[in-house]
């Protein structure tokens, strides 16, 4: 791989899946932020909005993961780590923040 199909492998591959698992993760916590001040209904829209950013970061991974499958080899570094390791954390934490949203509602509620 050359250098510029390097940094064109990185543009459109690995940039957008810490990218949108950042704002992703952004969009969790500020829902949570509403939670805490009793807005459930701009948190949950802003749940909404962080699933479909992770759901786009997901899919540049899957498809990563699909070429290597068919034989195609990707540079590992740690710029691709950071990204595999972003989207992961931006997953997990919007599970938690979901939960804890849902917790933060019923004790409200009750």
């Amino acid at each position: 791989m050359t250098n510029e199909e390097y940094e064109k492998f990185m543009e459109e591959n690995v940039f957008p899946i810490i990218s949108l698992a950042g704002e992703s993760k952004s969009l969790a916590y500020e829902a949570l932020r509403n939670a805490k001040a009793g807005n459930f209904e701009e948190a949950n829209h802003l749940i909404e909005e962080s699933e479909k950013l992770v759901l786009d970061s997901h899919s540049y991974q899957t498809n990563l993961i699909s070429k290597e499958a068919s034989g195609e080899k990707f540079p590992i570094n740690m710029i691709f780590i950071h990204a595999q390791d972003h989207l992961m954390t931006a997953m997990s934490e919007r599970n938690l923040i979901k939960e804890m949203i849902d917790i933060l509602y019923n004790i409200q509620n009750q």
